[in-house]
């Protein structure tokens, strides 16, 4: 039998979250009305920098955008996913290459076995959740003094 993919418990993902600083947003959408643009709106507005990678655009929410991880430059704390799920494959290869820390596929990107060779690789990965929803589910661990 194939080993399933889980997600970190709640606990996990809330100390993550935290810790994070900077977090590349693949497929961010320059259309307000897409949950891309709405989710990495909220992320800048709780303090997180958002470093938006799509091909073809300059830039969004006021920030420099790339057309793939292996353009931006600096470190990158989490890459978060929204793509379909037939893309996931590729951008897990680029954060194995480029070492990236954390992997956050959005609400329907699930791509089991790509996730499971991202962990594989020592990434860690949430699948299918939304980053906005759990950040707001973690709000008391965000309030509360270092």
């Amino acid at each position: 039998m194939s080993e399933r993919f889980e997600n970190p418990s709640q606990a996990e993902i809330c100390l993550r979250l935290r810790q994070i600083r900077t977090i590349a947003v693949v497929g961010l959408s320059p259309k307000a009305n897409r949950p891309s643009y709405c989710v990495a709106q909220a992320l800048q507005g709780f303090g997180y920098r958002i470093v938006p990678v799509r091909p073809a655009l300059d830039e969004v929410l006021g920030e420099q955008a790339w057309p793939d991880l292996h353009a931006v430059p600096g470190p990158i704390d989490l890459v978060d996913v929204f793509r379909a799920p037939e893309h996931v494959d590729a951008i897990v290869d680029a954060c194995i290459e480029l070492k990236v820390p954390a992997l956050w596929l959005q609400d329907g990107v699930v791509n089991e076995a790509a996730a499971l060779r991202a962990r594989a690789a020592g990434i860690w990965v949430v699948m299918d959740r939304c980053i906005y929803r759990d950040y707001l589910a973690c709000g008391a661990l965000f309030n509360t003094a270092d």
